[in-house]
């Protein structure tokens, strides 16, 4: 059993990784340059984080021997999505301190009890009720009227596990759409705008953030994120102040994400966290002083915090599978004219390693710094509909 005293994890040490996907690349990337080794765990190989990992572990996450295994091999534990199993979480906490804790997973992997502990620590959201059964959906669309959004309590991402009722006659099709599992039934918000804030905090305590980034969704799933968002200054620091509330009501230590809605009258109302570095804080590699990742390994290993402050104005545009695909029905991979935008001077390419290109699925991402948020994002609009000619 590793020492519970909060100590500095100084470079030379191991950081482990539970997921190795996109952000666990872009994480491990990251820590290289302070000297740290990092391994990570997943079911899958040749990973996007695997590839560049020093150690890449294929085990099912429920093989806790594999897991028991992996926690003794590193100094540090942390996460690069929210839906690693508890049992597996709960198991490297014995071996090696777990950053975020596992709080913050048991929060965020479950939507009824991530509404509910905002609702609890005083923070708005949509109105929600809970859903067990058809009747608490037809009692749940009386009291909150339509239209309304039905959403599985777990497993749901970029969309999924959510189903729009815009009349309650729709009820008893909505819940055999959802497969008749616990869900949560949220108000309809007509919203102005979709923000996030990032932000980390120390073993300290010592909390930074990257102020308010201002993003848009196609098929509800993120397409263009863009910083610092054009916000009342106000309205901004009351974000900030909301997920400041959030990781200290967790004591979440590394890098959260909470996403927001801003509705008429500039109210802010919170939609969902993630605790771990974020799609919408890419534009932080090169925006930065100190990148979300950077942070994140900063903060899982007890360093002081970095400098979060923007160089320029910026926009980042995700590239999903569709950018690599030949349209028809016999759709093919084809290869983006990378040179088109490698030539641009201010546009940065990441590729995530994936080798199959789905419909829907992150394959790398575009990001544009310029002298207003308004060119960037322009600019990076720009560059990904040259990968589509």
């Amino acid at each position: 059993m590793y020492a519970a005293t909060p100590k500095m994890i100084l470079p030379g040490a191991t950081i482990g990784i539970l997921g190795s996907g996109q952000l666990g690349r872009m994480l491990a990337l990251a820590a290289r340059p302070l000297g740290y080794r990092i391994h990570v765990f997943s079911p899958e190989r040749d990973t996007p984080a695997g590839q560049v990992a020093d150690v890449e572990i294929c085990a099912a996450y429920d093989d806790l021997d594999a897991v028991r295994a992996f926690a003794r091999g590193v100094d540090v534990v942390t996460y690069e999505f929210e839906n690693v199993p508890a049992n597996t979480a709960v198991t490297c906490q014995q071996f090696a301190p777990l950053r975020p804790g596992p709080q913050a997973l048991h929060i965020a992997q479950n939507r009824l009890r991530e509404k509910s502990f905002f609702a609890e620590n005083g923070l708005p959201t949509a109105p929600f009720v809970p859903v067990h059964s058809l009747a608490d959906l037809q009692n749940g669309l009386a009291h909150i009227g339509c239209p309304a959004v039905l959403k599985t309590a777990v497993s749901g991402y970029d969309g999924k596990g959510q189903i729009k009722i815009t009349h309650p006659d729709e009820a008893e099709t909505a819940w055999q759409a959802a497969g008749q599992v616990d869900c949560i039934l949220e108000g309809w918000i007509a919203f102005e705008r979709e923000l996030s804030v990032v932000a980390a905090r120390g073993v300290d305590g010592r909390f930074a953030h990257y102020g308010v980034i201002e993003n848009s969704h196609a098929n509800h799933i993120l397409d263009v994120s863009k910083a610092p968002a054009n916000l009342a200054p106000a309205v901004a620091a009351q974000a900030v102040e909301m997920v400041q509330t959030v990781m200290e009501a967790l004591d979440v230590v590394g890098v959260l994400c909470v996403e927001f809605f801003l509705a008429g009258d500039n109210q802010l109302l919170l939609n969902e966290m993630a605790p771990r570095p974020h799609n919408s804080g890419h534009l932080t590699i090169e925006a930065c002083v100190t990148s979300q990742f950077e942070q994140q390994a900063r903060a899982v290993c007890g360093l002081p915090l970095g400098d979060t402050r923007y160089r320029q104005s910026a926009a980042m545009a995700n590239l999903l599978g569709e950018v690599f695909q030949r349209g028809g029905a016999e759709a093919q991979r084809k290869e983006p004219d990378w040179t088109a935008v490698l030539r641009l001077p201010h546009i940065k390419v990441h590729l995530y390693g994936k080798r199959e290109a789905r419909d829907g699925r992150k394959m790398g991402h575009l990001t544009a710094l310029a002298g207003s948020v308004d060119e960037a994002e322009r600019m990076v609009r720009e560059a990904r509909e040259l990968l589509r000619d």
